[in-house]
């Protein structure tokens, strides 16, 4: 029972979509009016406003280091153990890509799932980053570092723990959701019609 709770309120902290409150409290249009109609950090920034999108950016990613560093922080005194710091990783990650105080619309997940891993791991999380930082360098593409980050990202989980178990199948889990809501992305990348990094919304 108190995982199913740690699991719903790890859904609800997901819910929260930090573009939406950011580019509200800025006065700017709704990010799921423009651009990639995406409420992220990225579909923020082509607004012009780089704060916006550097506090949407530390939102997102905040939310989803702390419902994960809740539950394995408080989590083994209630009785959650690792399958339960699982459900709450997918917990927060689907709060974000369906958040139910947005009408399920949601983002990509790609700052959130970063969030998450640093809790889960600070290398993890660190390795991840790099992976994603050095794509988006070379190609400017958001999108393309997030696809490439997240197919590693399983990757060193393994060479960390060595070893599967009930959170290396969450962050499977996870990365296959991030790359299913890229799918838009992957076609414009194969058409060259991605839009770059910094690009301005039309």
């Amino acid at each position: 029972m108190n995982t199913v709770l740690f699991a719903i309120a790890a859904y609800l902290i997901g819910s929260i979509s930090f573009a939406v409150v950011v580019s509200k409290a800025f006065g700017l249009s709704d990010p799921r009016t423009y651009g990639s109609k995406n409420p992220g950090a990225t579909n923020v920034l082509r607004s012009g406003n780089k704060k916006a999108a550097v506090l949407t950016l530390i939102g997102d990613g905040f939310k989803g280091w702390l419902a994960v560093w809740l539950a394995m922080k408080f989590g083994p005194q209630y009785g959650v153990d690792d399958t339960g710091i699982a459900l709450v990783t997918i917990a927060v990650f689907l709060g974000h890509l369906w958040p139910v105080f947005f009408r399920f619309v949601g983002g990509k997940g790609v700052a959130t799932a970063l969030g998450i891993l640093l809790a889960l791991n600070v290398w993890l999380g660190v390795a991840t980053l790099v992976t994603w930082l050095v794509i988006a360098y070379a190609f400017r593409y958001s999108s393309l570092a997030a696809l490439i980050a997240s197919v590693f990202a399983p990757f060193y989980y393994g060479l960390l723990f060595g070893s599967a178990d009930g959170i290396l199948l969450a962050v499977l889990a996870m990365s296959a959701l991030l790359i299913y809501r890229h799918r838009k992305n992957i076609a414009n990348l194969l058409a060259g019609k991605e839009s770059k990094i910094g690009s301005k919304k039309k």
